[in-house]
């Protein structure tokens, strides 16, 4: 503000003096703001707050003026910051939405809604209460960003006076914001507020350590800023000799939690941590990023491997920098960063930075790249079973360590560490992951299964007649991966099961000289008492239940007609259910399963880990309630204690399994401890084609090694042939093929 006359604050009202410094903040940078919108939210709010007070002992109306001027100082646009100072007024007052609505308008009362925490629902636990509202915030915040950055200004606020609460809800408050708000702030790029919220939890959750942490740092703070002082003279006389850009030098240590961080990685002392100083050069373009770098590379020494560029390859964040770290002075690691003035304001205030104020006072924002994880964990939502569920897919995604990868048209694409080419191709489109079958890093041909590392060029090989497979969820790392394969399973496993309920109920009514078409229908499940506590909602989910066993068709046909008779001897409901099995009737399609079922070939069955059946093992079927049909070997010892009343007739419709149905068994070898010994037997196995899924070794007080493989193989053949072969080789003393997994 320039004087006195030009002041648009002149004449403030006296009783909106508390929220004066919060009017300041919004002309600096938005001189035509209608600041008496914002007098009114303020005065609206402290009057539904009337006789509230913190913990503290202030009126309540210090938390609502507390959270808008963080959103100032961010520079947001007057609905976010009247959203600030409304946000508690529908939660903990007597006034409504629609009363917001009426006075605000539309769009603020949406953020509002979108920031109410959830008190109408009963939930049996805390953590449900914190995964719902964690859930309900994410979906409103796919409707408008703005939305989480006020939870992330009320959470903040709230952190810096958490000390007035109880230990227990510091510590549960604390954790929590380190679980969920911190990285939310840190995908959002706002680094003020992620560092602000990561210190503040260390302190509440850890005080003790923070407080040593704090005297640590403090006794070496006049060392530390006579250092600071000494590599910026260097720095500015180099620069000030060759460098014709302005530029802007900054030093400073790094915060408490990410001095902590680096010493529980490493398990050092504080003493023991290197480059805990960093310095930030500021310049006006992208090409003096790159001049000053070779200036700094020129004066100190570079540490190998410790050079990043995110200003070619910018975080999803839309963080852009360059980072490197030298040897300084005194053989001190420092870290240095390197970015434009625009580069800097996005790190600090991240998506807060593309609010940019026309004439009109109108928002233009352009998210629509660094937004796109948060469109999929919107779309999760639909997908997760449960609150718990999509809490834990929102920490994953939220999860820092990363890593970048390229498609084969250079495009970059972020992924969470330990990610495989089945995330890659759910990335790029569900089609895609669906049909996946092979891919191809830098070139060379590989698993699925293998994990991606940053720089790898990623191809994805597709087949029309490839279907996601339930064990891919044990090689993807993703949200989305899992979420879709999930989703596509559980469909699969419904359509067969409606299938096979279908024909159940069909063969039981024409037993009774009944008709399904005729007697059942959506109305007539929902008008009979006895069927609607089968849990079936309608024909269709009736079919499902019945295909899963967990409704029996004897109990549709008595819900129906209570005095019905068959000619039929009188059967118990075990009995008849393994019978129904048997006599449903054949599909006409094909199936790509390798087991039949008394003739039938698409059945859902399982295969027990007890004795982990393979092709060429004589098996035995057994109805297993909810779970279809389970195989287990002949000999094997569980079987006698299955009811015999549920077996049924099976066998294996190949005589070797089709490439990817591959089964596991685990191989037992013992033998003498000598060098060479395990490459011998990889070979063995590589030469057969078979795929080792896991090993373990370890050595006995004899000097024997037993080993454990867990390999995937085809058939019996396959199988014997590999126990033979090893047998072979020179100091194995026994081979076993083990009973379970």
């Amino acid at each position: 503000m320039s004087d006195e006359n030009s002041n648009p604050l002149e004449g403030f009202p006296v009783e909106c003096l508390e929220i004066k410094n919060l009017c300041e903040k919004i002309v600096s940078y938005y001189p035509n703001a209608d600041i008496e919108l914002v007098q009114k939210a303020y005065l609206f709010s402290k009057q539904a707050h009337e006789g509230q007070f913190r913990r503290s002992g202030e009126p309540y109306i210090s938390h609502p003026v507390g959270v808008a001027e963080i959103l100032a100082d961010l520079k947001l646009d007057l609905p976010t910051i009247m959203t600030g100072l409304l946000h508690d007024t529908v939660e903990d007052t007597e006034v409504t939405l629609e009363d917001v609505s009426k006075n605000f308008g539309t769009v603020v009362s949406e953020l509002v809604d979108g920031v109410t925490k959830i008190t109408q629902l009963s939930f049996r636990n805390t953590h449900d209460k914190q995964s719902e509202n964690v859930r309900k915030m994410i979906v409103a915040m796919g409707k408008d960003v703005r939305v989480i950055l006020v939870k992330l200004a009320d959470r903040l606020h709230n952190m810096r006076t958490l000390g007035h609460m109880k230990y227990e809800k510091q510590i549960r408050i604390g954790q929590e914001t380190l679980d969920i708000y911190a990285p939310l702030a840190s995908r959002l790029g706002i680094s003020s507020i992620k560092i602000e919220l990561e210190d503040l939890s260390f302190r509440y959750t850890q005080p003790d350590r923070y407080y040593e942490l704090v005297q640590k740092v403090a006794k070496k703070k006049k060392e530390r800023e006579k250092y600071i002082e000494e590599v910026k003279k260097i720095l500015e006389q180099d620069l000030e000799g060759e460098f014709k850009g302005e530029y802007d030098i900054q030093g400073r240590p790094k915060h408490f939690y990410s001095i902590y961080k680096k010493m529980a990685a490493s398990n050092l002392d504080y003493e023991q941590v290197y480059d805990l100083l960093a310095f930030r050069i500021l310049v006006d373009t992208i090409p003096h990023c790159y001049e000053v770098l070779g200036h700094i590379h020129t004066l100190f020494k570079p540490v190998p491997g410790r050079f990043k560029d995110y200003i070619a390859i910018p975080k999803a964040n839309n963080y852009r920098s360059l980072h490197t770290t030298v040897i300084g002075p005194g053989a001190e690691r420092i870290e240095i960063q390197i970015r434009t003035k625009e580069m800097h304001l996005i790190a600090e205030s991240g998506i807060a930075a593309h609010w940019k104020y026309k004439n009109s006072g109108k928002v233009d924002i352009k998210l629509e790249e660094q937004m796109e994880w948060l469109q999929e964990l919107v779309s999760l939502h639909q997908q997760s079973g449960s609150s718990g569920e999509f809490l834990e897919n929102v920490k994953t995604d939220l999860f820092d360590s990363h890593i970048y990868v390229f498609t084969p048209k250079g495009e970059v694409r972020e992924f969470r560490e330990g990610a495989t080419p089945i995330d890659f191709a759910y990335a790029i489109h569900t089609d895609v992951g669906n049909s996946c079958v092979a891919a191809r890093l830098n070139g060379k041909m590989v698993p699925l299964r293998t994990k991606m590392k940053s720089g790898d060029t990623v191809e994805v090989l597709t087949s029309k007649n490839k279907t996601p497979s339930k064990d891919w969820l044990k090689y993807c790392v993703t949200s989305k991966a899992k979420s879709r394969i999930r989703a596509f399973v559980q469909e699969e496993e419904r359509k067969r099961a409606r299938e096979i309920g279908a024909d159940l109920l069909e063969k039981e009514f024409r037993k009774y000289g009944m008709s399904v078409a005729k007697l059942l229908s959506d109305e007539v499940i929902m008008d009979n008492e006895e069927l609607r506590k089968s849990g079936a909602n309608d024909l269709e989910d009736l079919y499902v239940r019945i295909g899963y066993g967990k409704v029996l068709p004897r109990q549709v046909v008595k819900a129906l007609e209570p005095e019905a008779e068959s000619v039929d001897e009188k059967i118990t409901e075990d009995s008849f259910l393994s019978k129904a099995y048997k006599s449903a009737v054949q599909r006409k399609k094909k199936s790509r399963s390798i087991i039949s079922v008394d003739g039938m070939d698409d059945i859902l069955v399982r295969f027990a880990k007890c004795c982990t059946p393979i092709p060429g093992d004589p098996i035995k079927g057994f109805i297993s309630r909810g779970r279809g049909i389970t195989i287990h070997k002949s000999d094997c010892e569980k079987i006698f204690a299955i009811d015999n009343d549920r077996s049924v007739d099976v066998e294996w419709t190949v005589k070797s399994a089709p490439e990817g149905v591959e089964r596991t068994v685990r191989i037992r070898v013992v033998a003498q401890d000598i060098p060479g010994l395990l490459k011998m037997m990889s070979d063995v196995f590589a030469s057969l084609g078979i795929n080792i899924f896991n090993a373990q070794i370890r050595t006995t007080k004899d000097r024997k090694a037993v080993c454990m493989f867990d390999v995937a193989v085809k058939d019996t053949s396959q199988l014997t042939k590999a126990i033979q072969n090893l047998s072979k080789i020179k100091g194995i003393l026994g081979v076993t093929r083990m009973t379970q997994i």
